[in-house]
Formats: structure tokens, sequence, C-alpha cells
């Protein structure tokens, strides 16, 4: 089973953040713009089953994501599934149509900069992104995918991967202060 391990932080200064995981040897730097429109479900309350489903267009790119409800109180762990679309906006717009046809109804787009900058830490390969969110802010969001054995969203593949960002986190000056464990969704809806 695929496993999203991530931890989320408010940042106020991401320059000195970008700094620091360029010290630690971290690589890359590129920029995008990003698009997520999420949907809610025709029966089922995503709010309450903490789930979201999404299209994300960067650029031509886009695909659909399924994030499955958080599996622990500290980290934002869950299960995702992504379905990648065939490029261009048209197949995008088609795909937006069909998932409406089923009964979904978009609830918000949220829209952001992401830079994006790779390392590792304690031997597994760890995704940094700085986020900047339109209409909620500067956040950093720690992430490494792992796979787990059959249907099991836990065990050791994401205890070291919780083990591993706590570290990064620590070695980046990253308060326990600055943790956001909600989604952008749910700033962007509640006006944060």
């Amino acid at each position: 089973m695929h496993v999203e391990v991530e931890q989320k932080f408010r940042v106020a200064d991401p320059a000195a953040l970008r700094a620091h995981l360029q010290r630690l040897g971290a690589t890359g730097g590129d920029v995008c713009r990003q698009s997520d429109r999420y949907y809610r479900h025709p029966v089922r309350d995503f709010a309450a089953t903490d789930e979201a489903f999404r299209l994300r267009q960067v650029g031509e790119q886009s695909c659909f994501t399924y994030k499955g409800p958080k599996l622990d109180a500290t980290t934002k762990t869950r299960v995702e599934r992504e379905a990648d679309l065939l490029p261009g906006a048209e197949n995008a717009a088609a795909a937006d149509e069909v998932v409406r046809l089923l009964g979904f109804e978009p609830v918000a787009t949220v829209v952001k900069s992401r830079e994006t900058w790779r390392l590792t830490v304690d031997g597994l390969a760890v995704e940094a992104a700085l986020d900047a969110v339109d209409g909620v802010g500067e956040f950093l969001e720690l992430e490494i995918a792992v796979s787990t054995p059959g249907d099991a969203p836990a065990g050791p593949q994401v205890d070291a991967a919780r083990a591993a960002l706590a570290s990064l986190a620590a070695e980046l000056g990253l308060a326990a202060s600055s943790v956001e464990r909600r989604s952008y969704l749910e700033l962007l809806l509640a006006g944060e």
C-alpha cells in the first residue's frame, strides 16, 4: 500500500528555511504553480471521514488524487493514490466533467506556488515543499512516500519515516507550535 507520511509547518521566513535546506544538501528548488480542485462526494461527507478527492493541474499535467483519513495524531500520515491523466487542459476539463456527471461537486480550488527540494534523511528520500498558498500563507511540507506490505497502512516503514521527519524538523529548527495538521482546503474554507 502507498502511504504518504507528511508533516506541515507554518513558515515565517521561507528564505532562511531555503538556505538551511541547502546547507543540509537539499537539491532542486524547482518552482511550479499548482491548482487543486477539491470535490464533495455525492453521499459521503469527506469532512466527517477525513478523506479528500481532488483534481490537480500543473501546467499541462493533471491527475486525480484520493487521500484517506489521517492515521495518527501528530503527522498527516495517510493512504494516498494518484491517477495521472493524459496531458492537456481539455483532458483536465473532461475529467472534471465526468466526476460532476457522477454527482461529485466542487468545494473549492486551492492555488499555490510550490518550490520543491529533495534530500535524504536516515536513508529515506524526503521531499521538502515550500508552499505559498493563495489566501492562506506560507508553509513547509516534509513528505516521505513509503510502501507497506499488502493492505497495511502502518508498520516499520511508516515508523521510520515518521522518525526521519521528526529528526529533520528538529534539524531545521521547526517548533512543535508551528505544526499544521489541517489541509490547505480546510484552512482556506476556515478563512485562515
